[in-house]
């Protein structure tokens, strides 16, 4: 079985056995299944049989919806009454659960201010990784992602270094984040940025944060 979250960046494959052509994007096995991450314009070569998928990047006709693969994936792993924000590169969604049922959800796939795939750019813009973003105590309103981008460079022109202005552009997008999905006191991160220090850290200026990783809309689609 060949489990696929088809992302607009990267892809995230969870398999029942391992996949020979995505050795090199082997992450970790659980269990008896075999995870991978691989860039998206790969999927088309890969020539794969997948069974169940979500994601902005797959044609598979057994197709789920990623707010109940968001669901699914987290339910048995966060608290009864838990928020559950995904920040992936395309969009942004959150979940919240009440009594151990879900309750609430909302959906921005609108607004490139709140992506991953924003500050992709900007790190290749600037030559940056995201090791050279630290957390600033500083934030733009990143109201919208245009207007971020015009603050970054008037930043950048005043004087200040590109990894501050970006880290500053990273701080808007958490405060973003967290108001987008109602101010939690705790909220469970889900998605690309559980791995920017820099998003987690400033998120953690607003509230407690637990990361879930890259994998749980694809664990959502298994089967229990």
């Amino acid at each position: 079985m060949i489990y696929l979250d088809a992302g607009t960046t990267y892809s995230k494959i969870i398999s029942t056995e391992p996949i020979g052509g995505l050795a090199e994007s082997f992450i970790q096995q659980v269990g008896g299944n075999f995870y991978y991450i691989f860039p998206s314009k790969r999927l088309s070569e890969l020539k794969l049989k997948i069974d169940k998928s979500c994601g902005h990047m797959t044609g598979v006709k057994s197709h789920e919806n990623e707010i109940i693969a968001l669901a699914c994936g987290v339910k048995r792993t966060v608290d009864p009454n838990a928020t559950v924000l995904d920040l992936g590169s395309r969009d942004a969604k959150w979940i919240r659960f009440k009594d151990g049922k879900f309750h609430d959800m909302d959906w921005n796939t609108s607004c490139a201010s709140s992506t991953g795939a924003t500050v992709e750019m900007l790190l290749k813009f600037y030559d940056l990784t995201e090791k050279d973003l630290k957390f600033n105590p500083e934030k733009f309103a990143v109201t919208c992602g245009i207007f971020g981008l015009e603050k970054i460079m008037d930043d950048i022109s005043n004087g200040a270094k590109p990894a501050q202005a970006v880290s500053k552009f990273i701080h808007g997008i958490a405060f973003n984040a967290w108001t987008f999905a109602k101010k939690p006191e705790k909220l469970y991160l889900s998605g690309g940025f559980c791995e920017n220090e820099c998003l987690v850290n400033s998120l953690e200026n607003y509230c407690q944060v637990v990361t879930l990783g890259r994998f749980k809309l694809c664990e959502g689609l298994i089967d229990e």
